[in-house]
Formats: structure tokens, sequence, C-alpha cells
């Protein structure tokens, strides 16, 4: 059996501030059926969100933490690639964040990966 995951969610800066680009690469080597691959940010103790601003070299406005990607619109695409960017200050020296990418199928998660990073305070 082979060590290559699934999926995988890799991000290219491992801390960012307010206001700073974080570019991302999600690589699927999913061989069943799926629907859809989500990408979903989580700011530890905050409300606030990381909004997508492009997605596989075309600018979007997604302001919400989870964004859904169709099959579909995938193309045959395996690999998927987007900048985040988020508003939220610390109110310590960093904050905690967490990203998750996530394959879908028939509404259930088949498989996922998660990534840690910081934000930093300025």
């Amino acid at each position: 059996m082979s060590d290559q995951k699934q999926l995988s969610i890799s991000l290219a800066e491992r801390e960012v501030a307010a206001g700073q680009e974080l570019h991302g690469t999600i690589t699927i080597n999913y061989a069943g059926r799926f629907d859809s691959v989500v990408i979903n940010s989580q700011i530890e103790n905050s409300s606030d969100v990381f909004s997508y601003i492009n997605l596989n070299g075309k600018k979007i406005n997604y302001p919400y933490a989870r964004l859904s990607i169709f099959k579909a619109d995938l193309g045959g695409r395996t690999v998927i690639e987007f900048t985040a960017m988020t508003k939220h200050v610390p109110s310590g020296d960093h904050s905690n964040v967490k990203f998750r990418a996530s394959i879908i199928q028939e509404h259930k998660e088949v498989v996922s990966d998660v990534e840690h990073i910081k934000i930093k305070r300025v």
C-alpha cells in the first residue's frame, strides 16, 4: 500500500498577520467517487473567519469559513490552489488556526487532512 495521502492540504505560510495573504494547495489522490471538496478554516476562540479571495487562479470573494467546490467544477483537476485572508487581530501575541480539507460523498466526509498556522499580532 502506498504512503501517499488520499487528500492533503499544505499551506505556504506558517504565520500570517491580519490582512496578509495565505496560500494553500489541496492535492486529491482519492480514487473513489465523491461529490465535492470542502475547505474549512477555524480561528481558535474566535468567530472571525478567513475569506477566500482566489481559487485556481480566478479571483473570488467568498467571505465564509467553509468553501465547497463541486467535483464537476474541478474539471478533472487534482490540485486546488487557493488564497485566503483574515481581518482577525489576536487578543494575545497570536491565535491558532486550523485549516481542514475534506472530500464529501453523499453528505458524508470520506477523507480529510488538517494543517495548522498562527495569526500573529503586529
